[in-house]
């Protein structure tokens, strides 16, 4: 699978990277890829415009935002901007290592 991430904030990159390459993922972070299967989109750095960017860019790929429990109207307001799935941030890990196959620690 091909995922690209989309975030800013350098430890969130290295730790869903590192986690979801063992699992067997490509994973891209700096220029997006011809056509990722999966965009994860960060909600608390780059806000709910980043998943309507990404959805016109790559209409057929699945989008999934992440963001802090708090922000529950953020969270709600990416789903309506075209995100497939939304998770909380301490759950995006664990969510797309599932949907490789990969284990749940």
């Amino acid at each position: 699978m091909q995922i690209h991430l989309d975030t800013p904030d350098l430890m969130t990159r290295v730790r869903l990277e590192s986690r979801w390459r063992s699992a067997g993922a490509s994973v891209s972070s700096g220029q997006a890829p011809e056509q990722p299967d999966l965009v994860v989109v960060d909600l608390g750095s780059l806000g709910v415009e980043a998943v309507s960017t990404w959805r016109e860019r790559y209409p057929d790929a699945k989008i999934l935002a992440f963001g802090p429990h708090v922000e529950g109207a953020m969270l709600k307001a990416a789903r309506q901007a075209g995100a497939d799935e939304v998770v909380v941030r301490g759950k995006v890990a664990d969510r797309v290592a599932a949907k490789l196959g990969g284990d749940r620690a």
